[in-house]
């Protein structure tokens, strides 16, 4: 009997298909969603439009809210949020998910934190599912297998009420990284690399999936910062193979999943591309060699070395580049040519769902022991989540922050997008470990220099931009 070869399939196809409840049309599919997380500031039009029509939830554990956006930071032992719609979202988010059963992260739980923090920590998210969020960032699940893409308002009503989407199925991107990233160079380095190289739209349309040398190498926090930033190149989602290390993570943390353990590891095996499984793009870099980066524009991909030079505007090409690259030199101040290292900073921002993990504390903490932040510089340090926090003060980290001079504060999103108290003032300049760097992204007039943990805290020490490579690690 002759059988039909099967055509390859990308991990990508192979994550549509599985969760593809029926065919709209050529370009659009039904997609059940395993998980749907929400948070206070993309629900309350949803919900409302749930209790017009009338309809239930029926699913809602397969739902999960937290509150993370617009609460304060302070390290106080009460948390109360002062502004008043900011108070009113989070009280709605609580009403809400009491009424349709909803789990709920709430502001005074002590896992409270980042909803791409908390998900995972908890083991809420496993390789193979399909997750969404009303919040872009949502692509940082795909460092453990997961499909993960942001979604609209309208969208999040439509899955409360049938747990599926009306979901447009992406191109495929293969970006494959060769060589090993040296020391003292870090994920958040590689992809702000990434970005600057292929540009802030580069991946638009496209789910991308990362492989090779140095992807294999990277710890899963690592992997979800890279995964995280792939859509500030226009991502619509981000994938990496499970491969051990990402099996041992979520099998550490779901201990329901310990009685299907054979079920599960013969389910995640095929897991991956297929040979000779067609992309629509495909990217290579070498991770060898690369330096540590730092962002000097208005947009991730206005990125260059800490040993580099600002662009000279001659050099770019003339039309929307060239005017984008003007356009930030003046909001930043800084001039054409100038070298980034050396610029002064006023602030430096530790968090976001990008660089809150107890990794990246480590990493920030390693370069502040011993060590006092520079006079005239505010540090915030801000845990992704309660469980982040709780870790941090096991270790004694927040201890060497506090004897640094830095703020140790409570979870949240904080100064990443400033929908909080936590505000830059016009012309301040941050060194930030977050994901944005856009015109007024952590205060109106605020300047936003994007970079690793390390980095951030280099500059904490120095009161300029450094490279942390220069600075030795104290005992």
């Amino acid at each position: 009997m002759t059988t039909t070869p099967r055509t390859p399939r990308t991990l990508y196809q192979k994550l549509v298909d599985s969760h593809t409840v029926a065919r709209l049309d050529d370009e659009n599919v039904l997609l059940f969603c395993d998980l749907h997380l929400m948070n206070e500031y993309t629900s309350p039009q949803a919900f409302a439009g749930l209790y017009e029509q009338g309809r239930g939830v029926p699913l809602p554990g397969q739902n999960v809210a937290v509150v993370s956006h617009i609460i304060p930071t302070h390290p106080t032992a009460i948390r109360v949020i002062a502004d008043a719609p900011s108070a009113l979202q989070a009280s709605n988010l609580n009403k809400n998910c009491e009424h349709f059963g909803i789990p709920l992260f709430d502001t005074h739980d002590p896992l409270q934190g980042i909803e791409h923090v908390v998900a995972p920590e908890h083991g809420l998210i496993r390789p193979g599912m399909v997750v969404i969020c009303g919040d872009s960032h949502t692509t940082t699940y795909g460092a453990l297998g997961a499909l993960g893409f942001g979604i609209g308002t309208t969208e999040v009503e439509h899955v409360l009420a049938t747990q599926t989407l009306a979901y447009r199925v992406a191109l495929a991107m293969h970006i494959r990284v060769n060589g090993q990233l040296a020391t003292g160079v870090t994920a958040k380095d590689l992809i702000l690399h990434i970005i600057g190289r292929i540009g802030a739209q580069g991946a638009r349309g496209h789910v991308v999936e990362f492989s090779g040398p140095a992807i294999d190498a990277l710890s899963i926090e690592a992997r979800f910062t890279l995964c995280n930033m792939a859509v500030e190149a226009g991502a619509r989602g981000a994938l990496i193979a499970p491969d051990a290390a990402a099996i041992d993570y979520v099998m550490a943390r779901a201990p329901d999943l310990a009685a299907h353990r054979a079920a599960a590891l013969t389910a995640w095996q095929d897991l991956r591309s297929d040979p000779g499984a067609r992309f629509d793009t495909e990217h290579q870099f070498d991770a060898s060699g690369l330096a540590p980066q730092i962002t000097w524009g208005t947009s991730p991909d206005q990125v260059a070395p800490i040993d580099g030079h600002l662009p000279l505007l001659a050099d770019l090409a003339d039309g929307p580049e060239r005017q984008s690259a003007r356009r930030a030199l003046a909001y930043t101040g800084l001039a054409e040519g100038a070298p980034l290292a050396g610029t002064p900073i006023q602030h430096v921002f530790i968090g976001s769902c990008t660089n809150g993990r107890i990794e990246d504390l480590r990493a920030a903490a390693a370069l502040l022991r011993g060590r006092r932040v520079a006079a005239g510089v505010r540090v915030m340090v801000v845990p992704g989540s309660g469980a982040v926090r709780a870790a941090a003060e096991a270790e004694g980290l927040d201890r060497v922050f506090l004897d640094a001079g830095c703020e140790w504060r409570r979870p949240g999103c904080s100064m990443c997008l400033a929908m909080n108290d936590d505000v830059l003032a016009p012309g301040v300049r941050c060194a930030s470990t977050t994901n944005r760097n856009f015109e007024g992204r952590q205060g109106r007039g605020a300047i936003t220099h994007l970079m690793s943990p390390a980095m951030a805290a280099a500059a904490a020490v120095t009161g300029r931009l450094t490279d942390a490579r220069t600075l030795e690690i104290l005992a």
